[in-house]
């Protein structure tokens, strides 16, 4: 009988577990065509896709690289030989600040940001223009670059996952890869599931000088459509592949883009040293889109204050949803699941509070998953080992030291109880109990006044009541004083007995 209550305790379990998780799945969810007709389809919490471009920052390397400051002339764009036009940072219609690359274009004559000519030459003219969100961001579509002048001969496109402390490239770009880079060429419709993640060099869109293709592209589409086809009409495949290669994750996400702008066009095995008004870096439009990465716990994410954060749910928070908040610590945090339950899982944040649910016999128990890595563990700094019990979702910290227990040692053994001046995660937040009502009794009517201190009589004194004032003075009968020795032996023995059992 007992053992029937519990399986059937289990069921109860997984079933609300199962209900719960659909819940949290249910916010997310949407209405789609099927052989039975309209369905709900469960998917991963992820705001929609849109355009990132409003949300961004601009910085350029170095600074004076836009023209018109001090104003100089430069050559159009169509015709490289007539150089009568000019790049004046002071008069609005002749300036071309870094903003014009990002605003709504269709008006004639097109807007743009334009740089300094190369009047340098034989320097390098070599700028950066870095795009930062301040947010880490999964990109969904193509990025598209428009170039007002001739598209560069040499370019890099970077990208940073920790806003820009550390750069590793996206894609090359070059007239001639093997000269520019060392690279051979290759084209993104070259790569397969394999080598999806392949850093390439591509000679598709350095075309000199022509003014009649434009548009430089990092093509997210046709990595995608290595696994979810031409058309990408399977997502599923995709959705897979997102949750289980290592590393797929990463690939489409940043948090800051950076176009390193390396040689400018020159349409010729030469540079026409008479005419360098004629060479220079002008971007009339970039698109970006994608959406906040929220580890798949959220469905919307907002521009408050200048900065994106996800609206996070599952019980996490953080500005990607990337930890569990407080109280909800039971089993380590981790991202949900591309894939709908029950092949995936929201990984929803379980609360760390003592659980309602009554414990279950050990023989009905599923061997228990022992975690390996410290960060599993949420122990105060008490225990870096934890075993998750699969029934209830749980992990409970083993090993507790410096005087703790508890499903996160957050609670003091018997013996002890807390030190109202230490943090749970202090080495000495548990400390002795002075008294205890079943192993050190206050002594000669004393009382002992929340396991910390033993309110004493008149006439006595001492940790536990053991000592009479009148040996301060000397005054005391020699029985007294015998009396006081076995006190005292009596203290020592049961603080050694309170030690032992500890162990």
């Amino acid at each position: 009988m007992y053992l029937f209550l519990v399986l059937s305790l289990h069921t109860l379990w997984v079933a609300v577990s199962i209900a719960m998780q659909h819940g949290h799945y249910d916010m997310c969810k949407t209405q789609t065509k099927s052989d039975e007709g309209i369905v709900w389809e469960y998917m991963a919490c992820q705001p929609e896709s849109r355009d990132m471009t409003p949300y961004l920052k601009v910085k350029l390397e170095p600074p004076n690289s836009t023209c018109g400051d001090p104003p100089e002339p430069f050559c159009a764009m169509g015709n490289p030989y007539m150089c009568n036009n000019e790049c004046d940072a002071s008069t609005k219609e002749l300036a071309h600040p870094p903003e014009l690359m990002f605003d709504s274009e269709g008006r004639n004559p097109s807007t743009f940001w334009q740089s300094v000519t190369w009047k340098n030459y034989p320097a390098p003219l070599q700028i950066n223009v870095t795009l930062s969100w301040g947010k880490t961001i999964e990109l969904t579509q193509n990025i598209a670059i428009t170039f007002e002048s001739g598209r560069p001969e040499k370019m890099i496109l970077e990208k940073s996952l920790d806003y820009g402390l550390t750069w590793q490239p996206y894609q090359f770009y070059a007239a001639d890869c093997l000269d520019a880079f060392r690279m051979e060429p290759k084209s993104v419709k070259d790569l397969t599931s394999s080598t999806v993640l392949d850093i390439i060099c591509t000679e598709e869109y350095s075309t000199g000088y022509a003014t009649h293709t434009k548009t430089i592209s990092f093509e997210i589409k046709d990595r995608f459509a290595i696994f979810a086809g031409p058309r990408l009409h399977n997502m599923a495949s995709l959705y897979s592949q997102l949750d289980t290669t290592k590393n797929l994750r990463d690939f489409f996400t940043v948090t800051d883009l950076r176009i390193r702008l390396l040689k400018p066009a020159t349409g010729a095995t030469f540079v026409d040293e008479r005419n360098l008004e004629r060479y220079f870096y002008a971007i009339s439009d970039i698109k970006i889109h994608g959406r906040c990465k929220c580890n798949l716990h959220a469905n919307s994410c907002t521009f408050t204050n200048n900065r994106l954060a996800c609206d996070c749910e599952h019980n996490t928070t953080g500005q990607d949803c990337e930890r569990c908040k407080k109280n909800y610590q039971g089993q380590a945090w981790s991202p949900g699941s591309y894939l709908t339950i029950p092949k995936g899982t929201a990984n929803i944040c379980v609360s760390s509070m003592p659980s309602i649910f009554p414990k279950v016999a050990h023989s009905t128990v599923p061997p228990a998953r022992v975690s390996s890595h410290k960060r599993d563990c949420y122990c105060y700094g008490h225990s870096n080992r934890c075993t998750y019990i699969e029934v209830v979702n749980t992990a409970v910290c083993v090993g507790c030291r410096h005087n703790t227990h508890g499903q996160q040692c957050e609670k003091c053994k018997k013996g002890f109880h807390r030190n109202g001046s230490a943090k749970l995660d202090d080495v000495n937040v548990c400390i002795a109990n002075i008294c205890d009502n079943e192993l050190l009794r206050c002594q000669n009517g004393g009382v002992c006044h929340n396991n910390m201190r033993c309110l004493c009589p008149s006439g006595y004194t001492g940790i536990l009541c053991e000592k009479q004032k009148c040996e301060d003075t000397g005054s005391c009968s020699s029985k007294s004083g015998q009396e006081s020795i076995s006190h005292n032996l009596y203290l020592i023995t049961m603080i050694i007995v309170t030690r032992l059992c500890t162990f």
